[in-house]
């Protein structure tokens, strides 16, 4: 992980970005130049620092943030009512709330499943079956790329990434270059994936639930997306020791349950998506009735189990198989740090809106530079800061973009992470799972070829879409 003064330097530039784009409402009052509008800036700065330093702190990143935001809103609140407009306060964050209700109990629903299948044992007889097959490591390392490649744009990559390393630790743990030089590809891989996708990085879902782009719009993206991933993994192929590692004899069965519960999930993606293209109800409804659908099948496993257990009494008879479901313990499961976090962030960034900053120097970025710089730009800088908030501020600014750009500025966002192990949940979370082996130093030192499937990627998307 980098020293502290390198997160205050992401600190600072996540800031300078959010004084270069707008508020979709143009602010009430502009207080960039009053005591209480710089307050709520530092209070950000200082949540943001904290949250940067979660690796030497062993603070978990809601905490700072979530206290920042009702910081925030109750100085704005406060100054509003006593220049004259007590409401507006209100009337904002009651609208930065929604967005973030909207996310979240979308996200709530994709985590269940998720939990679901993992427990259910679907991604634990993948990660076996690939150790059993003996592939060497260099395929290993492009099988690992491919499966993260398609598995997040439905899970999220940080699911996709864990299980994937899990993999990797398992075939070649005791070689540091390979891990090294998987972890990274998976990373790539598993971000990439997610940008052509509205399902794959909250990104991605912010600006499908916005409307900037449609959920087949996200589609256009594919070729881009893949370049992105194939061009570092080309090249760091070469450095991929050419050995075929011992293989494991462990056989994993699916728990009862676990294919029908794939197929409910991609009928409650199905569902999100029909209630949004031709009902025009936002996604999150169909997400939930979905959850529903889970509920249902729930109650049926619950109700079957002990039929079972009666045929089947000796305890050894596939003892997995007669395992209770309980939808509600998925629900809990779910990563409710993250979830805190979107909370603390959109409302935050909602705030320096409010105040002004978002509209201090709204033409610098997308007048004067050009959207196109300024959205590569976004990427770059989601490198170093978190890309929500990033593309949170670019949301609420709303620029006019055409669909080429919209799908830029997605692209660039979602992929941008790949270029630093902290530039994404997916390198954070396989820095902590390959501790030791998979380093902050060790990625940076591949960091020019991943740049350079960057920029292919941008140049492909302009060629082919612009």
């Amino acid at each position: 992980m980098p020293k502290l003064p390198a997160a205050l330097v992401g600190a600072l530039a996540l800031l300078s970005s959010l004084a270069a784009v707008a508020s979709e409402v143009t602010p009430p009052l502009d207080l960039t130049a009053h005591p209480v509008g710089v307050a709520t800036l530092l209070v950000f700065f200082i949540a943001y620092v904290a949250v940067m330093a979660e690796e030497f702190l062993h603070l978990r990143k809601s905490k700072p943030v979530v206290v920042a935001a009702g910081l925030i809103w109750a100085m704005l609140a406060y100054v509003s009512a006593q220049q004259g407009a007590p409401g507006a306060a209100e009337q904002a964050v009651r609208r930065a709330f929604l967005d973030f209700a909207e996310l979240m109990l979308f996200l709530l629903v994709a985590m269940t499943y998720i939990n679901a299948l993992t427990e259910r044992g679907a991604f634990e007889v993948l990660r076996v079956w690939l150790i059993r097959k003996g592939f060497g490591l260099r395929a290993l390392f492009w099988m690992t790329g491919t499966l993260a490649f398609v598995i997040s744009p439905v899970a999220d990559n940080l699911t996709t990434a864990l299980l994937m390393a899990a993999v990797v630790l398992a075939v070649g743990g005791e070689n540091r270059t390979f891990v090294t030089l998987a972890c990274i590809n998976i990373v790539v891989a598993a971000n990439a994936g997610g940008a052509f996708s509205p399902f794959g990085d909250i990104t991605t879902l912010m600006v499908w639930q916005k409307g900037m782009i449609g959920f087949f719009g996200f589609f256009a993206l594919f070729v881009p997306a893949l370049v992105n991933w194939l061009v570092p993994a080309s090249l760091m192929h070469f450095a991929v020791p050419d050995l075929k590692p011992e293989t494991g004899s462990v056989t994993v069965l699916m728990k009862r349950g676990t294919r029908r519960i794939g197929g409910l999930f991609l009928l409650t993606i199905a569902t999100a998506v029909s209630f949004h293209q031709f009902l025009h109800l936002p996604p999150v409804i169909g997400m939930l009735t979905g959850l529903g659908y889970l509920q249902f099948f729930s109650f049926f496993l619950r109700k079957t189990h002990c039929r079972l257990n009666n045929r089947h009494p000796d305890p050894g008879h596939h003892v997995d198989d007669m395992t209770t479901f309980d939808v509600f313990e998925h629900v809990a499961r779910a990563e409710w740090d993250t979830l805190l976090f979107f909370y603390g962030v959109i409302l935050c960034v909602a705030g320096l809106g409010y105040a002004g900053y978002l509209a201090l120097a709204s033409d610098v970025m997308y007048l004067q530079w050009g959207a196109t710089a300024a959205n590569i730009g976004v990427g770059l800088m989601s490198a170093v800061v978190d890309n929500i908030p990033v593309m949170f501020a670019v949301l609420s600014m709303n620029p006019q973009m055409d669909q080429t750009q919209w799908l830029l500025v997605t692209l660039a966002a979602g992929v941008g992470g790949s270029l630093l192990s902290i530039g994404s949940a997916a390198g954070v979370g396989l820095m902590g799972q390959a501790r030791g082996m998979y380093t902050f130093f060790g990625h940076m030192k591949w960091t020019p070829v991943i740049a350079l499937g960057y920029f292919a990627s941008i140049a492909v998307h302009l060629r082919i879409n612009g």
